[in-house]
């Protein structure tokens, strides 16, 4: 990828600026917060924003603009741990069921469809509501819900890819086939990797703040950007800068990621993508 190339693409740079600039605020919430994120100030109450507070307070009088810096910690550390995590497992089945081919690919493909076939939401949903609230429960549902799609793309990436004649070459030498798959087909496969993973940490950021809405998040006092969106709605006439703010920050941040996901896609070899994208539609 040639830099003058990304920062021609407009999406790839907005997106970047917009991503970067929410991953340094939840890094540095300490130092970007003006107040407290558990600090109350009931003479303040709905308080409108204003130079002490610039986005307003909430119905403790605890302060917007620093309970959002912190919720996007906790968004955020749950939307990169589940996109890691997807990633690794849909990419490695996906190389497996590739490669193989054959009741391999049968078994682990039928595996993906009986995942694909409940409704990501209504399965998140499931999973929290038996594990419980809790960062490593709400992550795990959206992992579970989000491994199917690398695997299909990375196994019709795959299915080229191994056809290719510096795959047969390496077969021919007798290289192993985890060798194969992990140092001639993968660096290949890695564009639409990159990315399938910019998109899903927008899915994955609508996600968490889905379950804090319908209240199967972090509990409170924690700081969600979900759980504010949905108190907010109870004080819509007195403070309706709760829900607005809370949810503009949710669409700001998934549209940075989604325009992030859309320039890489551009710059990253979209023939490839597409070849994959539309092998797995067939496949499927």
């Amino acid at each position: 990828m040639r830099l003058p190339k990304a920062l021609r693409n407009t999406s790839l740079v907005i997106g970047a600026a917009i991503s970067l600039a929410i991953i340094l605020c939840a890094i540095f919430a300490p130092y970007v917060a003006t107040h407290g994120v558990e600090q109350m100030d009931m003479r303040n109450r709905f308080a409108g924003p204003s130079i002490e507070h610039l986005l307003g307070t909430d119905n403790f009088g605890r302060d917007l603009w620093s309970r959002m810096v912190f919720g996007a910690r906790v968004s955020l550390s749950i939307a990169l741990i589940s996109v890691a995590c997807s990633a690794v497992i849909g990419t490695v089945v996906g190389l497996v069921a590739g490669y193989f081919g054959g009741w391999v690919d049968q078994v682990l493909m039928r595996v993906t469809d009986i995942f694909l076939g409940f409704p990501a939401i209504v399965l998140a949903l499931a999973i929290v509501a038996v594990l419980g609230p809790g960062m490593f429960n709400v992550s795990l549902a959206i992992i579970v819900v989000a491994w199917t799609e690398y695997a299909r793309v990375v196994r019709s990436t795959t299915l080229v890819l191994r056809e290719q004649n510096y795959v047969q070459a390496a077969k021919a030498l007798g290289a192993s086939p985890a060798r194969i798959i992990f140092r001639e087909i993968l660096p290949n496969a890695l564009g639409p990797i990159i990315v399938l993973a910019s998109l899903g940490l927008g899915t994955a950021v609508i996600s968490e703040s889905a379950l804090s809405f319908l209240g199967f998040g972090l509990p409170p006092p924690t700081p969600t950007w979900g759980w504010t969106l949905s108190y907010g709605t109870r004080f819509m006439r007195d403070a309706p800068w709760l829900s607005i703010v809370s949810g503009a920050t949710i669409m700001v941040t998934v549209l940075g990621f989604n325009l992030l996901g859309d320039g890489l896609r551009d710059v990253l070899d979209p023939r490839q993508l597409s070849r994959g994208g539309g092998m797995a539609a067939k496949a499927s």
